[in-house]
This record gives structure tokens, sequence and C-alpha cells, in this order.
């Protein structure tokens, strides 16, 4: 089956690259052009009212660039650490012909995956300890679903519902059951009893209570019927009848603990997202995320020269020349300076600077090893944990 999709193969002849990529390489073949060059991938403005994003991608690009062999040299963040509005992500240096067809694929290999992995950092911030599974693969193409959900993973999320995806990743696919289950049985206790007895023991017995009834009186009937086996209960209630969530979710809250069932969470799910996560914490027990996150805008990337045959150069509205981007190890906060200048002195609160940019390929060889997705992971939450990357919210003061 053609499912409209480029071949990796395709993408490393660079043809799947805007044409004026290639007309540009033509020119400048033509006239006998090819000067050495450093170009600087940044992003401009972050979207929304986002202060900070998490970079992804940047190890595809060099793994892109190691399978063509390229007589270049990447300095980058590596992947997973959390990044602001106009401060350099990646940087490559080498001759502008050996790499400037190629600029479209490597935007492309970060711009989507940073969105999400962004996306899904902030629901993890939002959601504090509270699992937050990712239940976006249908609202992506199918074929890129294992590398969507794998960068929601990357950037928070606990878990992916799609099987492959999390065969990928190295963990267990996270799911519940679906409202099909439910009506092709008739009735929601009948349908929990049978997944019960269906599925081997290690996956959680959490029961969809809002196909038939109200949820409070279908979450008691399966508590019920199911006992202690009964790990939770989801709400996926369709918005035109849902009502006050946090209201009905408290109101289960109280019915079931007053039954001896405060063992029972309450799993909230259904075209949520960051902010309806902050408003349903105080009654919610974890999350099902799809659109919100795996169909997250873009983060726009942008590649723009900064150095020709050694000379500062750029665009107008660009910094021209190569720089270093240092953070403070204490406090987050980033400086950028010239590179080559030397590491400037302390941070205002007392603490050392730390040049985040680094070389990971040079000439042909990889010189950073190519990290495994949970080292990526545990970055970002580090990150998270650190306190220095918060949710500011529109309207709110910071």
């Amino acid at each position: 089956m053609d499912f409209h999709t480029a071949d990796p193969a395709d993408v490393l002849r660079g043809r799947v690259t805007d044409v004026y990529f290639e007309r540009a390489e033509r020119t400048l073949l033509s006239r006998g052009i090819d000067r050495r060059v450093r170009a600087e991938f940044f992003v401009k403005r972050l979207p929304g009212a986002a202060e900070w994003a998490v970079l992804c991608g940047a190890d595809d690009v060099v793994a892109m660039v190691e399978d063509l062999s390229l007589d270049v040299e990447i300095r980058a963040l590596p992947d997973g650490t959390p990044f602001r509005a106009g401060e350099p992500v990646l940087e490559i240096e080498g001759r502008y012909l050996d790499f400037g067809r190629h600029e479209t694929a490597f935007l492309g290999l970060m711009c989507q995956a940073s969105g999400v992995a962004t996306r899904a950092a902030r629901c993890r911030l939002a959601a504090g300890a509270r699992p937050v599974v990712c239940f976006g693969a249908r609202r992506v193409h199918p074929i890129l679903a294992p590398a969507v959900e794998r960068w929601a993973w990357l950037g928070g999320a606990d878990g992916v519902a799609a099987i492959l995806s999390a065969e990928r990743i190295g963990v267990e696919p996270s799911g519940t059951m679906p409202h099909s289950l439910v009506l092709l049985f008739g009735d929601t206790v009948e349908a929990a009893k049978a997944f019960h007895e269906a599925m081997p023991p290690g996956v959680p017995r959490v029961v969809l209570v809002d196909t038939f009834q109200d949820e409070r009186f279908e979450a008691l009937r399966v508590a019920e019927a199911l006992g202690p086996v009964l790990a939770g209960v989801r709400l996926d209630t369709p918005a035109s009848r849902r009502g006050d969530l946090l209201a009905i979710l408290r109101e289960i809250r109280w019915e079931l603990d007053l039954r001896g069932f405060g063992n029972v969470k309450l799993f909230a799910s259904g075209g949520l997202g960051e902010a309806d996560i902050l408003e349903l914490n105080p009654a919610a027990d974890a999350y099902g995320i799809g659109s919100h996150i795996t169909a997250a805008p873009p983060v726009d990337v942008s590649m723009d020269l900064v150095e020709i045959e050694g000379r500062a150069v750029s665009k107008r509205g660009k910094m021209s020349g190569p720089k270093s981007l240092w953070r403070c190890d204490d406090c987050g906060a980033d400086l950028l300076t010239p590179l080559g200048v030397g590491a400037p002195g302390p941070c205002g609160c007392g603490g050392a600077r730390t040049d985040l940019l680094r070389v990971t390929y040079r000439r042909g060889s990889r010189l950073a090893p190519k990290e495994d997705a949970a080292t990526v992971r545990e970055r970002v939450i580090a990150h998270l944990r650190s306190g220095r990357f918060v949710l500011v919210e529109p309207g709110r003061p910071r």
C-alpha cells in the first residue's frame, strides 16, 4: 500500500527539500562558489505564550549527517534540553554545498518533534505526580505514530497507547477499554467482568463508566462488581454532556470513598489539555491526553548563515557570528556570548555557568554517543523537577 510518504533514501538524497535550495545549489555550482560557512539553527519565537521549549530531534540531524558522511562539524544542545527563544540549538560548520540542500530535512527533524515533546513536558508539569498517558496516535498519520509517540514519551508522558510505539520505546503500551466494547456488551458491568476475565494479570482493570448511564452510578456498579481488582474508572464523557467535569469527579470520589473503594483511581480523558489538567488536579488521579500533545504546533526552528569564510555575517534581524550558550548551574539563567571569548564570570546568583552547545560530530565521526530514549527522557524530567522551567498561563502574573 502506498501511504504517500517518503522513503528514508529520498530524504538522504535531498529529494524531500524545498526546491529553492536545489536551485541555489545549481546557481552556486554554475559560478564555482562553495564557501565555508557556519549555519545556526534557532527559534525566533515560541508557540503561544510559552517561555521555553524542549529540544527534540537534534540527534536525528546528527544521525542523518553521519549516514551521509558529511565533512562538517556540528555543535548542538543534547536532546531533552529546554531552551528559550533567540537561543541557538544547533550549529553546522562546513562548505555550504555539502549540506545546504538538506536544510528542509534538518528543520523537519527538529520542529515537529520539539513541539510534541514540549507539549508533553508542559502536561507533565501541570499534572504533578499524576500519570499522563499519550492517547494521540489516532490523531496522526499511522506511519508517523511511533515517532510522534516517542517524542511525547521523551517529553515526559508516562505511557503511550499504540503497540508499535511502546515496543520501539521499550515500555508496555498503556490503555483501558473503548466505548465500542461496552456498547457491544450492552452493559458497563458485563463489559467490565468480561474484560477482567480476558486480560492477563499485569493489565490494570480500568473501566469506562460514561457509555450508558450517569458516571457516578456506573462507577459504583463497577466497583461493587469487581471489588478490589478494580484499579480505576475512566471518564471520557463527550463535551456535549460533560457539564462540570471537576464536580462529577469530586462526586464520584466522594461516593467511592464512602463505600470503601478509596483505592479506585479516577482517570480523565477526552479532549483534555494543559489547562484542563490544572483545573482537574484536585480530583483526578491520572490523565489520557490526545491531540493536545500529538497535534502540538511545531517549534519553528530556522536555519541562518552567521559566518562565511571566518567572517561574521547575517541577514537583518539576526545576530551574526557563532555563539556560546551559557546556562547557570544554579538558577538556570542563560547568557549568549561570541564563541571563543572564554567563559564568562559567575551568574548574578553566584552560580557557575556551563556552555550547553557541545561538539557532537566532526568530519565523519560522531563524538557524542547516541543516547537511548530513557536517557533523554530522564534529562527532561530532571530539568522539570529543577523548578527552573515553569508554566506561565496567559494573563497570569509571572
